[in-house]
């Protein structure tokens, strides 16, 4: 399905800088004397957001921050875009729904739970992108409230045609389903579900293992630009709350990927959050067959030795 058919779509000349949007959050939760949802959600299981979705067109990728990418991620360096840098593309656009004045949960504290990913096919690293974002499915979770941010790449047939317009002519060559969750806030209402019970972790057979220094936030951050202060350092991290800072979500997305996707064609993938990564870190990482979810597909798993529950868990199967 596409995006816009109850959405108004506002047509913007460039992606918002990350920077900006995190100020932004960081004065709009400054301004809430008190925590919850703006006027627009409407109780358990509500479907109401702002009806708007963001548009940017001629997204190109930095062939310098690619190539940085891939040596971070210990990727093949190829002239197509990995899927988590497609993401990071994105995120720019994504993040300026989440902190717009009428967006009901606070972005700064948010807690990413999940991605679902088509990778609908090779997309070139000199393709002419458009990115389209807008939230939706705001609902009730056990420990707050969650919501399914949603990003469409598009691109013209040809790989330095213009996809300013992402109309006619345009496919849609990638969508990805973020969903976060603003733990505590409750729109009115609102009935969380129970916390479902968690099934034991029995840990699989290690295939790799990963040493994460203390700085490996800033390196993905210095790259894509997401500069959230719980990935910089354990002082910031504090700041907001955390012991110390974290490895982001789509760093352990993107290094899992880097050995398990398909180097040519399309394939789709998710990935679920379990703990956090803090950093340093050293994570066991496994890879194993997953009939279950189509031929060829791979399952990978993130865990600390001894750990009662997974880092992170995953699927990746070619389209």
């Amino acid at each position: 399905m596409s995006v816009v058919e109850d959405r108004r779509t506002i047509v913007l000349d460039q992606a918002p800088p990350l920077a900006r949007s995190y100020a932004a959050a960081a004065r709009k939760a400054a301004a809430s004397a008190v925590p919850g949802l703006g006027r627009s959600a409407r109780g358990a299981g509500g479907q109401e957001l702002p009806p708007v979705a963001h548009r940017v067109g001629g997204v190109r990728a930095e062939r310098s921050r690619l190539a940085r990418y891939q040596r971070l991620m210990g990727d093949t360096l190829r002239d197509s875009l990995p899927s988590v840098f497609v993401h990071g593309l994105a995120f720019p656009i994504a993040m300026g729904v989440l902190v717009a004045d009428d967006f009901p949960l606070p972005l700064l504290g948010m807690v990413h739970l999940a991605n679902r990913v088509e990778h609908r096919r090779t997309i070139g690293a000199d393709e002419a992108l458009t990115v389209t974002a807008w939230a939706e499915n705001l609902r009730p979770h056990f420990a707050g409230t969650q919501v399914d941010v949603v990003a469409e790449v598009s691109a013209p047939g040809g790989a330095d045609g213009d996809a300013s317009a992402a109309g006619a002519g345009s496919d849609v060559v990638w969508r990805g389903v973020s969903t976060y969750l603003a733990r505590g806030v409750d729109a009115p209402g609102a009935v969380r579900p129970q916390r479902p019970s968690r099934p034991d972790f029995d840990a699989p057979m290690r295939t790799g293992q990963w040493r994460l220094p203390a700085d490996t936030g800033r390196e993905y951050a210095s790259i894509l630009g997401d500069w959230n202060p719980i990935h910089l350092s354990s002082l910031s991290a504090r700041a907001l709350g955390m012991k110390r800072h974290i490895a982001h979500g789509m760093y352990s997305a993107g290094r899992a990927l880097a050995s398990t996707a398909p180097v040519a064609g399309g394939y789709t993938w998710s990935i679920e959050f379990e703990a956090p990564v803090f950093l340093p870190a050293t994570v066991q990482f496994a890879v194993a067959d997953a009939a279950e979810a189509g031929p060829g597909a791979l399952q990978f798993t993130g865990f600390k030795r001894g750990a009662s529950r997974p880092y992170f868990s995953g699927t990746v199967a070619p389209r």
